[in-house]
Order: C-alpha cells, then sequence, then structure tokens
C-alpha cells in the first residue's frame, strides 16, 4: 500500500466506529433547523406584517373612493379570491354584507385608481 498511495503513509485505519455518536449527530441537526427556522422565521413574518398594513392602507383608499358614505374597510389575503391568490379589498358596514371593492395582488402597493369614478359601483 505504500507503494501506490505515498500520501497514506503513517495512516492507521480505525476501529470502525463514527467519530461521533448517534446522540451528538442529533443534537447537531436539531441546533441546525432550530438557527435555519431562526434566521428565516422573523423575515416571514416582517413580510407578511408590513404587507398586510400596506394592503389595509392602499384598501382604505378604494373603500374611501368606491363606496359613498361611511364604510369600513377590509383587506385579506386569500388563496381563491376573486383575483386569485393574493390580498382583497371588502368594503364593510353595507347592508348587503361585505362587498369586494377590488383585487390588491400578492404584493400590495399604493392603489392606481381610474381618473373618473364608476357609476355601476
Amino acid at each position: 500500500m505504500t507503494d501506490e498511495h505515498p500520501e497514506l503513509n503513517g495512516y492507521e485505519p480505525g476501529d470502525g466506529k463514527p467519530l461521533r455518536s448517534k446522540r451528538t449527530v442529533m443534537m447537531m441537526r436539531v441546533v441546525v433547523v432550530l438557527a435555519l427556522v431562526g434566521l428565516v422565521l422573523p423575515g416571514i413574518v416582517t413580510t407578511f406584517s408590513v404587507a398586510a398594513s400596506s394592503a389595509q392602507s392602499a384598501c382604505g383608499v378604494w373603500v374611501a373612493y368606491s363606496v359613498a358614505g361611511q364604510s369600513g374597510a377590509d383587506a385579506r389575503f386569500e388563496v381563491f379570491g376573486p383575483g386569485g391568490i393574493g390580498w382583497e379589498c371588502y368594503s364593510d358596514g353595507a347592508f348587503g354584507g361585505d362587498e369586494h371593492i377590488a383585487s390588491l395582488g400578492l404584493i400590495p402597493g399604493p392603489p392606481r385608481l381610474p381618473l373618473v369614478p364608476d357609476i355601476d359601483a
């Protein structure tokens, strides 16, 4: 063996046992998973709270523009909503129940209001 691989001179194979016990390996995996969750979860929570805040703000502008009289605004995240997956804007307090006003999209931004109000709404 010394003739084929001179870099292995002086190497003696171990006794076949793993370097770390199963308990140590499991604890290391748990620590790594908890660390990854600790890094990723705050970003997800922050992104969702910022999106909810901007959706509520945009929905308030849409409702004030579209609904005559005093009506509350409610922004909801829906998977199977009228506009597909994303934030949907509803007016609250109407006698007919909640009325869909606008689809705000997956990442809500400032509302793009039409120049002339819709007479049918």
